[in-house]
């Protein structure tokens, strides 16, 4: 049975031995506030608190691949057992009574490995995250595309949730996601939703979004755009009077839009480029940055909205000249990363380290928060 939320969990001593259902794990990392746990063969318990791995309890012994395989077997439902003896992986979403995380479970050279990402199951808002308000514009929209970018635990996932949430609240309409697990469970507030699972409930992203235009949607939010017919759907979608959330892999506007577009033919990609100068609304590109005084992550936002100047540099192939569009189009609500980083960093919120790790232009950063050093030494 899954460990309640409320109970406490007991912190083992190394020379006790390790924890006896994954749940207990799950909930002692969910009260932690960590954003996922590891448990592989040879390592002792691991979690990822405020964007660093590391061991659960310093003392902890390794676990063994017998160890590994009684946590799966203790968890793992039968069609994910059959996976991952099949093709020796399963991913999906498991569910407690506390709690969900996105699970994968993998058969590796030592044994088997399970991951989990916990999912705060509470659907945060845009206000809750404290994103700029100018961001709402975008979700009222009735057609067009709206990308949020950002590499593997960025908060993409929390973010596109806020925004569907956005529209849930302000609307009267029909909301599909597709997402691969589900993560976040919506509650209808103005809305119809629909919630649909790939592999669980269609065997694609491509054929879900080919099913979901047929369902008469207003808004279609897609988990991850991974492939050319995903891709070519969202952005066909888009301009047929839908609203399209999507997410990518990419570090910033720029690289994003050149991510869509290079998934097409050569001979396709002009027309590719006119398409979604006129269906794209913006980007949101972001990353998490550790705080100075260790309390958590820090949200950097880059943002590109779409204007005459942005839709001409995607239709003549010059997305390099976005950065400074995006410059000099502080007053239509952009953004770059760089700058983003300065102003936390300017605030005190992250150290010089982290700002000059993550900056895009990297020399330009270090000269900067260098003389901002040196500057606060005469200060002091």
């Amino acid at each position: 049975m899954p460990v309640e939320a409320s109970l406490p969990v007991t912190q083992p001593a190394s020379a006790v031995g390790h924890l006896r259902h994954v749940d207990e794990y799950l909930a002692y990392g969910q009260k932690a506030g960590a954003s996922d746990i590891h448990l592989g063969v040879n390592a002792p318990p691991i979690w990822r608190l405020q964007g660093t791995l590391r061991p659960i309890w310093p003392d902890a012994l390794p676990l063994t691949a017998e160890e590994t395989a009684r946590l799966a077997e203790g968890f793992l439902p039968a069609v994910q057992k059959a996976q991952l003896a099949e093709r020796g992986d399963a991913d999906f979403a498991y569910s407690t009574d506390f709690g969900r995380f996105r699970t994968s479970a993998v058969r590796q050279r030592l044994g088997n490995d399970l991951v989990f990402r916990i999912i705060n199951t509470h659907v945060r808002t845009m206000d809750d995250l404290g994103l700029p308000e100018h961001l709402k514009l975008l979700t009222r929209y009735q057609n067009g595309l709206i990308l949020v970018t950002g590499s593997v635990g960025s908060g993409k996932s929390t973010t596109l949730a806020a925004l569907v949430e956005q529209v849930n609240i302000e609307r009267r309409e029909h909301i599909i996601t597709l997402e691969d697990p589900i993560e976040y469970i919506f509650q209808p507030k103005g809305c119809h939703i629909t919630q649909r699972e790939v592999h669980t409930h269609t065997l694609s992203f491509s054929a879900a979004l080919r099913g979901a235009l047929r369902e008469d949607p207003d808004v279609i939010m897609i988990g991850e755009m991974r492939d050319l017919e995903t891709i070519s759907l969202a952005i066909t979608a888009s301009e047929t009077g839908h609203l399209v959330l999507g997410t990518l892999h990419t570090g910033n506007a720029s690289r994003t839009l050149d991510r869509l577009l290079d998934v097409f033919l050569v001979d396709q990609q002009e027309q590719i480029r006119v398409m979604v100068s006129e269906s794209l609304r913006g980007i949101i590109s972001q990353q998490l940055v550790p705080r100075a005084d260790g309390t958590g992550r820090a949200l950097a936002l880059e943002t590109l909205t779409n204007t005459p100047a942005v839709a001409h540099v995607i239709r003549e192939a010059k997305t390099y000249m976005l950065p400074g569009i995006i410059q000099t189009g502080k007053k239509q609500g952009m953004q770059l990363m760089d700058d983003a980083l300065t102003d936390l960093y300017d605030r005190g919120v992250i150290t010089a380290e982290e700002a000059c790790a993550r900056a895009e232009q990297k020399q330009l950063m270090h000269a900067r928060v260098g003389r901002e050093e040196i500057d606060r030494g005469l200060r002091g």
